[in-house]
């Protein structure tokens, strides 16, 4: 039996919102892979049960991401790099990692650290207000020893303090 003219009537716009929404699922889930990893890696390494952590905004140029991060009243961004197959935190900071100059010093190439800041300034700007005030308040950086993730973080996790006014 062939459904009535009618019965296609209302069916279309529904079949259409459900095609849309399955293509808008697939290119999210082509893209979200390399977000979800960064996440991952800083779920790993920093949320604690009595501390969680929230990871917001990522934003992923080549293979480098700059994400912020809250925890607490407590908050700041991370500078990741892709090695090999994996992404690994380079360096932990606040508003020096929005500076494309200070990103360059990082190892990134002047047109993708000018490209990342960019992007990170136009993420961080959907984010309220207060979450946005905590991305500042890590102050200098962290340089982190890709050789010792896993371990935590702080001084005997192989991280070192990394004088800002040098960037």
């Amino acid at each position: 039996m062939i459904p009535s003219y009618s019965v296609w009537l209302r069916l279309a716009p529904r079949a259409l919102t459900l095609g849309l929404c399955a293509t808008l699922s697939l290119a999210q889930a082509h893209e979200a892979p390399a977000e979800q990893q960064v996440k991952a890696v800083l779920m790993s390494q920093f949320d604690k049960p009595e501390a969680r952590l929230a990871v917001a905004p990522v934003v992923i140029e080549g293979n480098a991401a700059l994400a912020g991060w809250t925890q607490g009243e407590m908050g700041g961004r991370a500078l990741l790099k892709r090695q090999q197959d994996r992404w690994v935190i380079a360096v932990c900071g606040g508003d020096d990692l929005l500076q494309a100059k200070w990103l360059k010093d990082a190892g990134l190439s002047p047109e993708q650290a000018q490209r990342l800041s960019l992007q990170a300034i136009k993420a961080e700007a959907a984010l309220a207000a207060s979450d946005r005030a905590k991305l500042s308040l890590f102050k200098g950086t962290l340089k982190v020893d890709p050789r010792h993730h896993g371990a935590g973080h702080g001084p005997a996790a192989g991280a070192t303090h990394a004088a800002s006014a040098a960037h």
